[in-house]
């Protein structure tokens, strides 16, 4: 067995919440997508749960209030839990 350290990278992410669903939208509608995840039909908005619901390559995937919806380094999109997100990412400063 060998150990691994996940490489850094940046990604873009948004945190649902239940009073930026248009936030959430723009930040979908701007993807550039891999041709096999646009074959699989993109997100969809419940406005009445706000949840949104994300075809990601793995199958589709529920993002619910307080959960970050990341892209990925392809283009892709996929929903993570707080806690995983808190344990995985840092906010990258900004001059």
């Amino acid at each position: 067995m060998s150990e691994y350290r996940k490489k850094p990278v940046v990604v873009q992410a948004v945190q649902l919440k239940r009073d930026n669903l248009k936030e959430v939208e723009t930040f979908l509608a701007g993807r550039v997508m891999p041709d096999m995840y646009q074959a699989l039909g993109g997100w969809d908005i419940n406005w009445g749960n706000s949840e949104v619901a994300i075809n990601t390559l793995e199958g589709k995937m529920v993002a619910r209030p307080g959960d970050w919806i990341i892209k990925g380094v392809k283009g892709e999109f996929y929903p993570c839990k707080p806690d995983i997100f808190e344990a995985t990412y840092e906010k990258v400063p900004h001059d």
